[in-house]
């Protein structure tokens, strides 16, 4: 049997090229290495916080009522300017529906969306703090690309390490359920723990070492069970920070990752992060 056919997985600038003015908006909107792109991202920026900080005073009951009027001036030009501009990636690229399904193109439309669900829905405005995802994109316009290998470090320490992380978190499901159970016998419903479920939920606040005091045991034996709980709470905070420190330090020595980290999108698929001396994309093989 023949084997099936490789499948090439396209992105959303693949295809044929575009009319020059689409070309013209892609290098702006897309590209910060260009005068224009760079001062474009950072209006857009600063926007970004703009709006959200918006937002965030709208709920404020004694702001709102005093500059309602200039809020929702200043959300709706938001608003507007973003919708406008999502308009813009889509005509751009090649695969118009392949960005609008990207982490990006979903966040994009979620930035705007609220604002008109509101019409409707009163309280989906306040969603629009989801903007402030929208900064991600700081790393490709102030030319921080080479933090992008640092991140890509760190999610390979975090998925090297889960097994450990996940036998740590179950024995710690095991130990709260273990000890809820014995507060409940200890203290029953007249202190406070009226449940099983209740008593759980008052052992995962004693071990995080958070502490709220809304339950608290009162018999000398109930007291002495919570102090050990306490005190093992210290020693389990380290541990997952131990495990992914010792990961992440592994990670690094294997790698040495001393080459520098260039900002420059590939113009097939617009992958960034690529080395210094690269003449190839590493993911979809083009020529920079």
């Amino acid at each position: 049997m023949g084997r099936a056919p490789i499948r090439k997985k396209h992105n959303f600038d693949d295809g044929e090229p575009l009319a020059p003015w689409r070309e013209k908006i892609h290098e702006i909107i897309f590209e910060a290495d260009t005068g224009w792109g760079k001062a474009f991202d950072v209006v857009l920026i600063i926007s970004i916080f703009a709006s959200v900080v918006a937002v965030m005073l709208d709920s404020v009951d004694s702001i709102s009522a005093q500059y309602q009027t200039v809020l929702w001036l200043a959300e709706w030009s938001f608003t507007i300017l973003f919708t406008i501009e999502y308009i813009l990636r889509l005509i751009c690229v090649r695969r118009p529906m392949l960005y609008a399904r990207s982490f990006y193109g979903v966040v994009d439309l979620l930035s705007v969306l609220p604002t008109y669900l509101a019409l409707f829905l009163t309280d989906a405005k306040y969603f629009l703090v989801i903007r402030i995802l929208r900064v991600l994109r700081i790393f490709r316009i102030f030319k921080l690309a080479s933090y992008i290998g640092e991140a890509s470090l760190m999610m390979k320490a975090l998925r090297n390490s889960h097994a450990k992380i996940s036998v740590f978190l179950y024995t710690v499901i095991l130990l709260v359920v273990i000890f809820g159970s014995l507060i409940y016998v200890i203290e029953g419903a007249e202190n406070g723990f009226t449940s099983i479920p209740t008593s759980i939920y008052w052992a995962i606040v004693t071990l995080t070492t958070v502490g709220y005091g809304d339950i608290s045991p009162q018999s000398p034996l109930g007291q002495f069970l919570a102090s050990c709980i306490m005190v093992m709470g210290y020693g389990l905070i380290a541990v997952p920070t131990g495990i992914y420190s010792a990961e992440i330090t592994r990670q690094a020595i294997n790698e040495h990752r001393t080459k520098e980290v260039t900002n420059n999108a590939c113009p097939v698929c617009a992958y960034e992060g690529h080395d210094a001396d690269a003449e190839f994309c590493k993911k979809c093989g083009a020529e920079l």
